[in-house]
């Protein structure tokens, strides 16, 4: 299932990057826009986890630089049948994670800074839980597939600013250019969103009972999701939030309908129960 879910998105974003290439340059734009589309898919399967990291300024870690985290992902990776991911660290004092790589066996799990200063273990446990969750169920493929053409497509948008689209005659068409800027990005997040929500919530699920404690993943996205409206990260970007475990970006009224991530509220609820039914 997760396959034909991560063809359905990387056609929609491949037809859309074409749509925008077809705006600036008519049928030559849209066969460049294809060919660069195509050769994405190619590069972004392969390298899109470092494409991912890099963006943000992840480090990978060895286990003698953070021993402490090492164990925490390795002991849960042994208990869910998972090859021990790769771990990056990223310098940012806001507190985040999410995991990339296109299957189990490439997977990173990385984390910021901050996050490992504010929760304490059990907590942490259960956000690397969440991360291993998407790995479990391959969602790092969509995620990180998603990211890189969701990253074109909002470079191209923006560069309505600078260069406006031409009609079929080559007239410069402005309307066309403020098209592209607001529709682009604006159909990119909705892709996204339509594949994200649910799996933020089978994530969740899974952390609970990987670590048999829902209350700690609950409490822990409490405090993330806190963290994060009051300083997001600096390296946010909209292409990449839906792989974060809490929306990195600050949000509130009316963009919270265009969020990549469930409502805050809902996730903790449903785990607060979860806790109470197990009891």
């Amino acid at each position: 299932m997760n396959q034909m879910k991560t063809l359905i998105l990387i056609v929609a974003l491949t037809g859309l990057l074409v749509w925008i290439g077809g705006m600036y340059g008519g049928q030559s734009g849209m066969v460049l826009a294809l060919v660069i589309g195509l050769a994405m898919n190619g590069i972004s399967y392969f390298f899109s986890d470092k494409i991912v990291l890099a963006s943000y300024g992840a480090r990978i870690v060895t286990q003698a630089e953070a021993p402490e985290l090492y164990t925490v992902v390795a002991n849960l990776a042994q208990r869910a049948g998972l090859p021990t991911p790769r771990i990056a660290v990223i310098s940012d004092d806001t507190p985040n994670a999410f995991a990339t790589g296109r299957d189990p066996e490439h997977a990173v799990v990385a984390v910021t800074e901050g996050i490992m200063r504010i929760l304490s273990r059990p907590e942490l446990e259960a956000v690397i839980g969440h991360e291993l969750g998407h790995v479990k169920h391959r969602d790092i493929l969509i995620g990180s597939l998603a990211a890189v053409l969701a990253q074109a497509i909002m470079f191209l948008s923006r560069m309505a600013l600078w260069f406006s689209p031409r009609d079929d005659e080559g007239r410069s068409n402005p309307l066309a250019g403020i098209a592209i800027m607001i529709l682009g990005p604006l159909a990119a997040i909705l892709l996204q969103m339509a594949l994200s929500r649910s799996r933020e919530y089978l994530a969740d699920d899974y952390s609970a009972h990987l670590t048999g404690r829902p209350d700690m993943l609950a409490s822990a996205l409490e405090r993330l999701h806190a963290y994060n409206q009051q300083a997001p990260m600096q390296a946010a970007q909209p292409a990449t939030a839906h792989m974060m475990i809490v929306n990195p970006l600050r949000g509130g009224g009316l963009m919270n309908l265009f969020s990549t991530h469930p409502p805050m509220a809902a996730r903790v609820e449903r785990l607060r129960r979860m806790a109470v039914e197990a009891r």
